[in-house]
């Protein structure tokens, strides 16, 4: 019996056994399916796009004029490194903002700082009018 896809033994039963060669090509043809199908797609448009280039100017003095007010663990405020109260918040915030054209405020409180006092200081900040608010979301050391 040649090119059977099984064999019989001695009882008279037939053993099954399985055929390694279909299953190769199967897999190969699938293969085949796959690579001419994305050969076949298109491919992807894209837009020309100008990037900015960074220039060698120095930094302008609008840097300086940025606030950072700092929050501690012990509920203590900075305003540029400089300890402050909570009752002078408002009144520096106010002072600066008629200072400054467009004012912006950096918040940022150390790993420990109560999250109601940070609170507290974006709402004055709000309060007085100045949009340009960030909030610092790494920890660091307070003050300096």
């Amino acid at each position: 019996m040649a090119g059977g896809g099984s064999r019989q033994t001695g009882d008279g039963k037939k053993k099954a056994r399985i055929e390694i060669i279909p299953l190769i090509d199967v897999i190969f043809f699938l293969l085949a399916t796959f690579v001419l199908f994305t050969l076949s797609l298109d491919k992807i448009q894209s837009l020309p796009v100008t990037l900015p280039v960074p220039s060698n100017t120095p930094p302008t003095d609008k840097e300086d004029k940025d606030v950072t007010l700092q929050v501690s663990d012990q509920n203590n405020l900075y305003w540029n490194r400089e300890l402050i109260s909570m009752d002078e918040v408002e009144p520096r915030i106010a002072q600066y903002k008629t200072q400054v054209a467009e004012p912006r405020i950096l918040i940022s409180g150390d790993e420990k700082a109560k999250f109601g006092v940070t609170v507290k200081v974006l709402d004055l900040v709000r309060k007085a009018g100045i949009t340009q608010v960030s909030v610092e979301t790494r920890t660091g050391i307070t003050g300096k």
